[in-house]
C-alpha cells in the first residue's frame, strides 16, 4: 500500500498492510530541509519541499500544509510579529477584536486574495502534485475556540463566556462559517483530510466546552464533511474532561495530546474512533532514545487497539534526534 492508501484504509475500516504514521512536523521539517522557519510559514513552495523531503526521509504516510495558527487571523487583519526562524506571534495586547464592535467589519476569507490563506491553498495544490499519489495530503484550519482566542485574546475570550455569551456565539458563528469555506477550498485543491486545531478548547473546562465549544466544533466538522472533506481533530493540552464529547463530533481521526491517557480516550470514545498519538514529544521523543520511543509508542498502540495511527502528542520538536523519529516510523512499519 502507499501511505495514502494505508491511511484511507484505516479511516474506512479496512485492514491496512501496517499501521499508518502521521506525526506533526513543522519546525522539524523546516530544519530537515535547511530553511528558515519564516520562509517555511510564508512561502508554500518552501513548505512543500520540506514536507515532501521529511515524509520521504522518515517514511511518513502523509504531508501537511500546517505551519502556524495565524493564517486566518492575518487575513482578517491581525498584526503579526515575524521572526527569522520561529513561527509568527499574535500579541494579545494588540488583538484585532479588543473592541468587540469590530467583528461586523471583518472580511470574509474567500474575499481575501493573495493572503496567507491563499498561500495555504496553493500549498495544498502543490502537495497534491508533488506527493499526492503516494502520501495523504492534509490541509488545516483553526477551530472555533482557537481562532476566537487569536482574534479576541485568550483572556478576554475566557471572560466573554460569562460576561457576553451572545458575543461569543456570534464570534464562533463567524469563525466557523469562514473555516468551512477555507476547508472547502483546500479540499477542492486536493486535501484528503482537514486538520482542525482548537488548542484553546482545552482551557475552557467541561461546562463551557459543552455549552459553547462543542456545538461550534460540531458545526465545523459537519460543514467539512458536507464539503466532501475528512477531519483530523487536534486539541493541544489536557482534554480528559471532554473525551466523550470529542468522540461524538464524528471526526475521522482524534489526535490526542500527551496528557490524555490513550486507554481513557478509547474507553470514552468507543472501539471505532481512530485515535492518533500520543507519546510525550519532549520527554520521550526529543529527550529519549530509540528504545524508549519504541516502548512508549507500543504502549499507546496497546491502549488504543487496532483503530490507531502512530504519532506524537503534538508537534515533533525541531531538535529531536532523527534516529528517534526513525524509531517512531519503524514501529509503525513493523505492525502488520
Amino acid at each position: 500500500m502507499t501511505g495514502r492508501e494505508r491511511v484511507l484504509a484505516m479511516l474506512e475500516g479496512r485492514p491496512p498492510d501496517r499501521l499508518p504514521c502521521m506525526p506533526i512536523t513543522m519546525m522539524f521539517a523546516g530544519d530537515q530541509a535547511g530553511v528558515k522557519y519564516a520562509d517555511y510559514a510564508r512561502d508554500h513552495r518552501v513548505l512543500v519541499e520540506a514536507q515532501v523531503r521529511t515524509a520521504e526521509e522518515f517514511d511518513l504516510d502523509y504531508v501537511s500544509a500546517i505551519s502556524d495558527p495565524a493564517r486566518e487571523a492575518a487575513d482578517y487583519g491581525a498584526q503579526l510579529t515575524w521572526f527569522e526562524d520561529q513561527p509568527p506571534d499574535l500579541s494579545e495586547a494588540n488583538s484585532l477584536l479588543a473592541e468587540k464592535s469590530l467583528l461586523g467589519k471583518l472580511p470574509l476569507l474567500d474575499a481575501v486574495k493573495g493572503g496567507r490563506t491563499e498561500d495555504r491553498i496553493r500549498g495544498v495544490e502543490l502537495l497534491r502534485r508533488r506527493a499526492g499519489a503516494e502520501k495523504l495530503v492534509e490541509g488545516w484550519v483553526e477551530g472555533p475556540c482557537a481562532e476566537a482566542a487569536d482574534l479576541r485574546g485568550i483572556n478576554r475570550l475566557m471572560l466573554d463566556f460569562t460576561d457576553d455569551p451572545g458575543f461569543v456565539r456570534e464570534l464562533f458563528d463567524f469563525v466557523v462559517d469562514n473555516a468551512i469555506a477555507f476547508a472547502r477550498a483546500q479540499t477542492e485543491a486536493g486535501a484528503d483530510i482537514i486538520g482542525v486545531g482548537d488548542a484553546a478548547a482545552s482551557l475552557a473546562g467541561p461546562r463551557i466546552y459543552e455549552e459553547f465549544v462543542w456545538p461550534a466544533e460540531k458545526r465545523l466538522v459537519d460543514g467539512i464533511h458536507a464539503a466532501g472533506g475528512r477531519v483530523r481533530l487536534h486539541i493541544c493540552g489536557n482534554t480528559r474532561f471532554a473525551l466523550a464529547e470529542m468522540g461524538r463530533l464524528g471526526c475521522e481521526i482524534v489526535d490526542l495530546d500527551y496528557p490524555v491517557p490513550v486507554a481513557e480516550a478509547r474507553a470514552q470514545m468507543g472501539p471505532n474512533q481512530v485515535l492518533l498519538g500520543n507519546i510525550n514529544p519532549v520527554r520521550i521523543l526529543r529527550n529519549g532514545t530509540p528504545d524508549i520511543v519504541t516502548q512508549a509508542i507500543a504502549q499507546c498502540h496497546r491502549d488504543a487497539g487496532p483503530r490507531y495511527i502512530v504519532g506524537a502528542g503534538c508537534e515533533i520538536p525541531r531538535d529531536t534526534p532523527p534516529e528517534n523519529v526513525q524509531a517512531l516510523a519503524a514501529y509503525a512499519r513493523h505492525q502488520a
